[in-house]
């Protein structure tokens, strides 16, 4: 019953990762009629585990959204696999229209689609993303610990990314690739904490019984067993081009995201997001509880509505 699409919801949910199924399980238990549309694509699909998730460290990310389905389902909630290739205004709500072409009514919609990694145009690098090849030290660090650990250049960003990854392995390697050598104060900090400095173009990654190498333009190559790049992340927002929404810069300039206010609210009215759609840099956990406050936002948004118009139905009334 609960993978059946109904016609008709109060929310639909667009993605259901870890902020979608949150803002479900709240809209849900505050007795909305909510459907999660999910397409089954998650963003941290390739990982072995979730970390840093209060009470679920380490879970599969499978295992976690699967968990995650069923409590909104014991809700009343309903999560159907599906991919939303479109999102128009219908009178007061919106018209949702899904791969097979049906469509589906709602109140409210609740964007929750995440984001796209853009790595690096390496070979060999995406082949070990999620695994050896790496982003964030808060998530992976700790199964990195004191190995051989390599940062790839590609901004500003990459002596401080270096530094950080510091506090987890002694045997830091930044690879320049193709941005210049730190010098000034970035050479002696880097110096300082004992990190080498590889110049040099990274053309390919390579592995060697299942370990990594980064191989250089020149033939070189750098012995590693764990790569960090920064990826541009980009918000999955294409779909509500017609409603006015567009993806921004983000102020560190690692990519793009959908603008929202402090509860979720977006700048096409009826519409809110949570999650890496309008925060690219947040963890599974802070993902989640945006989602749990915006869907708490709309709510309340909704309750307004369901009053003002028993309001006008009760003066019609006393009118006749």
């Amino acid at each position: 019953m609960t993978d059946e699409l109904k016609s008709e919801y109060d929310v639909v949910v667009i993605g259901g990762g870890a902020a979608g199924l949150s803002g479900a399980l709240t809209l849900a238990r505050a007795r909305r009629s909510v459907v999660v549309l999910d397409a089954g694509e998650p963003r941290n699909a390739p990982a072995e585990g979730v970390h840093a998730l209060l009470g679920r460290e380490g879970i599969a990310p499978a295992d976690l959204l699967e968990l995650g389905r069923v409590e909104v389902r014991g809700y009343g909630g309903r999560v159907v696999r599906a991919e939303v290739t479109g999102v128009a205004r219908n009178g007061d709500g919106f018209a949702v229209t899904v791969a097979d072409g049906s469509t589906v009514q709602a109140r409210r919609i609740l964007l929750t689609t995440g984001l796209v990694d853009e790595l690096p145009d390496i070979p060999g690098l995406r082949e070990r993303w999620g695994r050896d090849v790496i982003h964030c030290p808060y998530c992976h660090g700790w199964e990195v610990r004191d190995k051989a650990i390599g940062i790839l250049a590609t901004g500003a960003e990459a002596v401080h990314k270096a530094l950080l990854l510091r506090q987890w392995s002694s045997d830091i390697t930044l690879l320049c690739h193709s941005t210049e050598a730190p010098s000034g104060e970035a050479a002696e900090q880097l110096t300082a904490r004992g990190i080498r400095v590889v110049t040099g173009v990274v053309t390919g990654i390579d592995t060697v019984d299942d370990r990594l190498q980064a191989r250089l333009a020149d033939g070189t190559l750098v012995p590693l067993e764990a790569l960090v790049v920064a990826p541009r992340m980009v918000a999955r927002s294409g779909l509500l081009s017609a409603l006015g929404l567009h993806a921004v810069e983000h102020p560190s300039g690692m990519g793009e995201q959908v603008p929202a206010d402090p509860t979720g609210r977006t700048a096409a009215p009826g519409v809110w997001a949570a999650g890496n759609v309008t925060d690219i840099i947040a963890q599974v956990g802070t993902a989640a509880a945006a989602a749990t406050f915006a869907a708490a936002q709309l709510n309340a948004d909704l309750v307004l509505e369901d009053t003002d118009r028993a309001v006008a139905a009760q003066r019609e009334r006393v009118s006749v």
